[in-house]
């Protein structure tokens, strides 16, 4: 045990040796050579324990920041990752990872449309800076990816005493989004030439690029297993109940990771404290959520799964008049009595699974209008309720040819 402690030593001052001649300007070709002869690799909690200990004794953060990159190439594919955890599929950290996928795939060709510049003809200038646009928009998608580490995953290392590196990648992640809206910006810029363009690659496009990059190494052979090693699968299911908050970047999990012995499901409904109504494909406010319901062209109105009517929408134009005094009271009395035996046969089918859709339509004081009720059940097959959707098809069924050009509708606000 005492061999492996001093190991442990020797390889953790020899690599502090080695970032400290970096430090002192010392070429990084000449450094990566000395650290293979002298250690061949090192294991990656030893690297974050060196960084650590290097800004504790003195080294500015800022300065760590600046060596980051340079340390970062020393130390590619020096890393053993040897005794690194296996990783679940849909666990926090495999999105991480098929994220960096799509990131490094977006990123390669970006690189590749901006090696060929100088092959692009006139005719085709246009169409390129609208290819790169793309791409760079992808790009700043890494956003995501960059603030779900800094919310929901470094403050458990903070917890674990792991301050320092944290603080140094998040100011990566802050470089790296600077450089990505300055190359957004420079290719928004109008009259943008083939030449202002060259002139831009090596100062801003392939760095940003690079940086994303590198990146991408810094969290696989450091940052994740070092993760998986501190954090408890109840710190991670935490993280992944909250990752919907901040969305996924080029990727969408099409897994669920469960954990055993954690009983909420990944991706229930979930109310904040500030009012934020969380959904498996994202969330909003109720003031949203309510502004999303009036403007649908339908009424829509929920009745639950006790024939109680709960809900109805309240858009500018309703086809059917409809009061609040409706609420909670039984679905069939709602109706007229002539076509009561209609809503239960309904209402009954649904809730035996016999049927989940029932369309009708109707000519109307010249509008024909479509009438379409909805079973809703849960992820089991449980009958929650009904909905009523109505929608006045006329202008639709006049509609003829295509319309491609953008032309907005006539307001029929007052």
């Amino acid at each position: 045990m005492s061999e492996l402690i001093n190991n442990s030593k020797y390889r953790k001052d020899k690599l502090k040796e080695l970032i400290l001649k970096l430090h002192e300007g010392e070429s990084a070709d000449e450094v990566r050579k000395e650290l293979i002869e002298s250690l061949k690799n090192i294991p990656y909690g030893e690297v974050v324990e060196v960084e650590q200990e290097l800004i504790q004794e003195g080294l500015p953060e800022s300065e760590v920041l600046k060596l980051c990159d340079i340390h970062g190439s020393v130390l590619e594919g020096n890393v053993d990752l040897s005794g690194a955890k296996d990783i679940p599929e849909g666990h926090p950290v495999d999105v991480f990872k098929k994220e960096n996928i799509e990131l490094k795939k977006v990123a390669e060709k970006a690189k590749g449309l901006l090696q060929a510049l100088s092959q692009v003809g006139k005719d085709e200038y246009e169409k390129y800076i609208f290819a790169l646009q793309g791409f760079f928009n992808e790009l700043m998608d890494v956003d995501k990816h960059y603030q779900r580490k800094e919310y929901l995953v470094f403050p458990y290392l903070e917890k674990n005493e792991i301050t320092g590196p944290p603080k140094v990648m998040w100011g990566k992640h802050d470089e790296i989004r600077e450089q990505l809206k300055g190359c957004i910006e420079i290719l928004k810029t109008p009259e943008l030439t083939a030449e202002d363009l060259e002139e831009s690659l090596e100062l801003i496009f392939y760095p940003a690029i690079q940086g994303l990059v590198d990146m991408v190494q810094k969290e696989e052979e450091i940052l994740f297993p070092m993760a998986m090693d501190l954090l408890t699968v109840e710190d991670w299911w935490n993280i992944d109940k909250q990752t919907l908050e901040f969305g996924f970047t080029l990727y969408d999990p099409q897994i669920e990771w469960k954990p055993e012995g954690m009983s909420e499901d990944v991706g229930e409904t979930t109310v904040s404290g500030d009012g934020n109504i969380q959904l498996p494909s994202g969330s909003f406010t109720a003031k949203e959520i309510m502004a999303i319901l009036n403007t649908i062209p339908a009424d829509m109105t929920f009745v639950d799964k006790d024939d109680k009517v709960k809900y109805f929408t309240q858009g500018k134009e309703r086809i059917f008049a409809r009061s609040r005094s409706i609420i909670n009271r039984d679905v069939r009395l709602c109706h007229p009595p002539g076509s009561t035996h209609i809503v239960e046969k309904i209402v009954e089918d649904f809730k035996s699974g016999k049927a989940s859709h029932a369309p009708f339509w109707i000519q109307m004081k010249g509008k024909f209008v479509k009438i379409e009720y909805f079973a809703l059940r849960d992820e089991n097959g449980e009958y929650l309720g009904t909905l009523e959707y109505s929608q006045d098809l006329t202008e639709n069924r006049a509609l003829e040819g295509e319309q491609r050009i953008l032309s907005y509708g006539e307001s029929k606000e007052k």
